[in-house]
């Protein structure tokens, strides 16, 4: 869904793309123990992200500057977190 030819889309728009994606991994696999791939696919994800916003700067890119795509950066933007929905079932 990220692939680097569609670093000139609007991250908005990629957003909106990937969160139906994010928020059907997180219904199917949130009951159980998956926390910690929750937690490397929001990281993976985020990364693919700020890549994209990197590449489509280029050689414009200014020291310093992609360090304002952090996470945070993208969750205002809207992307679904999935760490947190863990839901572990009741016992019996």
């Amino acid at each position: 869904m990220t692939p680097k030819s569609r670093c000139h889309v609007d991250p908005r728009d990629l957003i909106a793309e990937i969160n139906p994606v994010l928020r059907g991994w997180g219904q199917y696999f949130r009951t159980g123990n998956a926390s910690d791939k929750f937690n490397e696919l929001d990281g993976y994800v985020w990364r693919r992200l700020m890549r994209l916003r990197i590449k489509r700067k280029g050689r414009h890119l200014k020291p310093g500057e992609a360090r304002r795509w952090m996470p945070d950066y993208f969750y205002a933007l809207g992307l679904h977190r999935l760490v947190g929905t863990v839901a572990y079932p009741e016992a019996a």
